[in-house]
């Protein structure tokens, strides 16, 4: 195995070889923890995570991403975390948000941190495809693009394209990327903390509006994408694929979201890990309205835009997952 700075030069210029593709029955991929309490939830921070440069510290992102997997999965070592929730001979997507450009953009530092231990896991850097709405967006993101099969993949739906078939599931109407429906057997969604003008909130269920292409825009966002946001993320193949979220609070924005904003940026220095979508949003929205108090700012209530649709998609009829924290297995580590 190359040391951890020349692994990490390598995957940032693509020069790590993958290929292949495949597609897998999922039914006890999480483990025991998560089988036990699907709505585990593992919080992990490190004040001390940004570096004097004011960049995320690169062995401290893997050290705190090794803390978080270990506490979510019980493991004791980190490798054998992984092997806990992946399948090693699958395409493994990991579902990046580069919308509100590099500052504010799924960090490169933590792709990178999550690619190396899924290849000491066992995962062919072949398996390993990074992704988001459009190239554009990864590039702003800070990400190289690369179509290479014989190398790591990073691009967007746009260059993979979407299925003809139009889904239905409540008021949305979308049409599937392709690399959700061909390329991967599983999804880790790596969504960004942030306040959203249209939906209060985004983190891991609004992540889930760039593996779409909307048939009919208005419906997903009107009424503060509710039920816009819970309908999408009942679509099977959205339920069924994206099996673990790892979100970054490492930098977030409490005000001004989802397009980057330096005066309403923080430094959480935190990553979120969970099978549960609507347990994770709703502790993202707890910790949005938490820094929207401590620098004198109206909650989003207040504002007309509080995140309903996240108790939507806890409801008998969509039962995405528990917006209930009481009742989820918070871990704060």
């Amino acid at each position: 195995m190359k040391n951890r700075r020349e692994f990490l030069k390598n995957a940032a210029t693509g020069a790590l070889m993958l290929g292949s593709q495949g597609k897998f029955g999922l039914a006890s991929v999480l483990g025991q923890h998560a089988k036990a309490d699907p709505s585990r939830l593992v919080v992990a921070s490190d004040p001390a995570l940004h570096a004097k440069d004011g960049r995320p510290d690169e062995q401290r992102v893997l050290d705190l991403l090794d803390r978080a997997m270990t506490a979510y999965t019980g493991r004791d070592h980190a490798v054998e975390a992984w092997k806990r929730i992946i399948p090693r001979d699958k395409v493994i997507g990991l579902k990046v948000n580069t919308v509100g450009l590099k500052p504010i953009a799924t960090h490169l530092v933590l792709v990178l941190a999550i690619a190396e231990r899924l290849q000491q896991a066992g995962v062919r850097a072949g398996n390993i495809l990074v992704w988001e709405r459009t190239a554009e967006e990864l590039e702003a993101g800070g990400f190289t693009i690369n179509t290479n099969p014989a190398r790591i993949r990073c691009y967007g739906s746009d260059v993979a394209g979407f299925e003809d078939q139009v889904e239905t599931w409540g008021v949305a109407r979308v049409q599937l990327s392709k690399i959700l429906t061909r390329e991967c057997a599983l999804v880790l969604n790596l969504p960004v903390l942030k306040d959203h003008a249209d939906a209060g909130v985004t983190f891991a269920m609004k992540n889930m509006y760039g593996v779409i292409k909307m048939v009919d825009l208005k419906s997903l966002h009107t009424n503060i994408c509710n039920p816009g946001i819970a309908d999408v993320n009942c679509i099977p193949a959205i339920r069924d694929k994206v099996r673990l979220t790892i979100g970054d609070a490492i930098s977030a924005l409490y005000d001004g979201g989802p397009l980057f904003h330096p005066e309403h940026m923080w430094h959480p220095n935190a990553l979120m890990v969970g099978a549960d979508r609507v347990a994770l949003d709703q502790a993202a929205w707890n910790m949005i309205e938490r820094k929207r108090a401590e620098v004198g700012l109206p909650t989003l209530e207040a504002k007309g835009r509080a995140p309903r649709y996240i108790a939507t998609a806890a409801d008998a009829r969509h039962q995405v997952g528990c917006n209930d924290l009481q009742r989820c297995g918070l871990m704060e580590v």
